[in-house]
């Protein structure tokens, strides 16, 4: 008699396969029940535990399965390599009769606490996932991003105070139109010692010479034109801004479709090995390493919410809502690569269009009034001045009046004043404050100017990030997408056939997540790179009124 000695560790069981069909300990005919599903104390004997299996070749037909990988196998004592076919049509029945009638029923709790259950365990309903999706999307009455873009404008409170600040511009034009107040002095003088004494009442009216109250009024307006145009460049960053975290929550919302899509596909699996465990066609390990899986994309599902959350908030604060107001975002991905303008065209609309250039080039019109008022102050100017005195005067003597009686000597005088005052621009001609408005309009026109340059690289920068980003998102779903998904097809009838692995279905299926991931990322980049379009060309496809 011959025996063949081999040592195989609890892992390596997984050689011994019939058909490429994992031969279990405790299931399979011939292997000895030494699997014990205790993680801690498995951890702590792996290294040193071994299982010798002697195979008496006189005794016991041994039958090496087709398709097995290594040198090493056990003994299946009656088990011929015909009734490998037979093995599997088996194994395959009792998980579709055990699935079909226990699938429905048979949940686990997606935390795992101590040991996972066990062939006889109670299954425990599993909560009820997180914040539905009901609540961010509605394909049907929920908010578009041009409807966002209107309410924002409506509503942003940063965006109104902004126009407040228009309307002060306007007041401070109608301040600048009215004309110098006229001045009035009135005053008297007595005598400490003696009857004098005299009251005058006088007034003067400046005139405002040398074009002052013109250039005053002109630079009022040119400042009303620059809040203007700033309140324009606002409204222009914030319909971009609401449009991008619109389509940042869309992407969200998309992922947490996806994740909750593979939740549930995660847990139909896990049903199906738990009652292959029951039935004995599974180790225990499989349903151990599915229920990891499970929780891990649980995990993910939550974090994916919480992203969403967040960014809902933050749109909402666009919007100038209450993080409390109901918002549910209605749109997709669809249309996003479609026919523009030339970059020439674009360019030169947005050098005309632009808010922010039209704001540069009012501070330099703003800058050019302000030398005309420091040109203008300095200037001779002049006020007209009138008056009425009257006075009263005497001597501490008495005298004969018509009558004649005695009588104190005194006179009454009424006197009437009028003149001119001249400012004369000798010394001081405001030449300081002409310089310092020549050298604001100087910087004014180098903003201007580099300005003018930023838009055009903006531009630039814009379509060249659109078509790199559409290029990638069409090599992405035609050349990745769709492979990947077939694969993920072609490795799960693998392994539900036997040929592959459990741990090689899951880590096809962490690529194809990822892979997902990363195409919405790649949709998410070509919106935004839509939106930077029509945010540096001044598109008005970005605010559509």
């Amino acid at each position: 008699m011959v025996r063949i000695e081999r040592k195989m560790n609890w892992i390596s069981q997984r050689a011994c396969e019939a058909g490429d069909i994992l031969v279990v300990p405790g299931v399979s005919p011939g292997i000895p029940a030494h699997f014990e599903f205790q993680p801690s104390k498995r951890a702590a004997e792996i290294p040193n535990r071994v299982q010798t299996l002697r195979v008496d070749d006189s005794h016991a037909p041994v039958c090496r399965p087709s398709g097995a990988h290594h040198h090493f196998y056990a003994a299946h004592p009656g088990l011929t390599p015909g009734a490998t076919l037979c093995r599997l049509l088996r194994r395959l029945v009792v998980a579709v009769i055990l699935t079909i009638f226990l699938a429905p029923s048979t949940t686990v709790p997606a935390q795992v606490n101590g040991l996972p259950p066990g062939p006889n365990a109670t299954p425990t309903p599993v909560p009820t996932q997180g914040p539905t999706l009901s609540r961010y999307l509605d394909q049907t009455n929920g908010t578009t991003a041009d409807s966002a873009v209107a309410y924002a404008l409506a509503h942003n409170g940063d965006l109104e105070a902004a126009r407040k600040e228009i309307e002060a511009a306007r007041a401070m034009v109608k301040q600048a139109r009215l004309r110098a107040n006229p001045m009035l002095e009135a005053g008297g003088t007595q005598m400490i010692v003696g009857p004098d004494k005299s009251y005058m009442v006088s007034g003067s009216l400046p005139l405002e010479l040398g074009g002052r109250r013109a250039a005053r009024i002109a630079v009022a307006e040119r400042e009303v034109e620059v809040r203007e145009r700033e309140v324009a460049n606002r409204e222009r960053m914030l319909a971009a801004e609401v449009r991008a975290k619109f389509g940042e929550g869309l992407a969200q919302a998309l992922k947490l479709i996806f994740t909750d899509e593979l939740v549930a596909a995660n847990q139909q699996g896990f049903n199906l090995i738990a009652a292959r465990v029951v039935a004995g066609a599974t180790p225990p390990l499989e349903q151990n390493m599915a229920l990891v899986e499970l929780n891990r994309l649980r995990s993910m599902r939550e974090s994916v919410a919480g992203k969403l959350e967040v960014t809902m908030f933050e749109l909402r604060n666009l919007l100038g809502m209450k993080p409390e107001d109901p918002l549910r975002l209605r749109g997709d991905f669809g249309n996003l690569i479609d026919q523009l303008p030339t970059v020439a065209e674009a360019t030169a609309r947005a050098l005309q269009e632009r808010p922010d250039l039209q704001a540069f080039r009012a501070a330099e019109n703003l800058a050019v009034a302000r030398i005309a008022q420091a040109r203008a102050e300095g200037r001779t100017d002049a006020s007209l001045n009138a008056g009425y005195q009257r006075m009263e005067t005497g001597f501490p003597l008495n005298g004969i009046d018509d009558l004649g009686a005695l009588s104190p000597i005194m006179k009454k005088m009424n006197i009437a004043t009028f003149g001119v005052t001249i400012s004369l621009a000798v010394r001081n001609k405001n030449q300081g404050s002409i310089e310092a408005a020549f050298a604001e309009s100087e910087a004014a026109k180098q903003r201007r100017e580099f300005a003018e340059l930023t838009v055009r690289r903006e531009v630039a920068s814009a379509y060249a990030q659109y078509e790199r980003a559409a290029r990638a998102m069409e090599i992405f779903r035609v050349g990745v997408r769709e492979p990947a998904r077939a694969n993920l097809d072609v490795v799960r009838q693998t392994y539900e056939l036997g040929s592959k692995t459990l741990i090689d279905y899951i880590g096809e299926q962490r690529r194809f997540i990822e892979l997902e991931n990363d195409f919405i990322d790649a949709e998410l980049a070509v919106y935004n790179a839509r939106v930077e379009i029509a945010r540096a060309s001044a598109s008005p496809e970005l605010i559509k009124k």
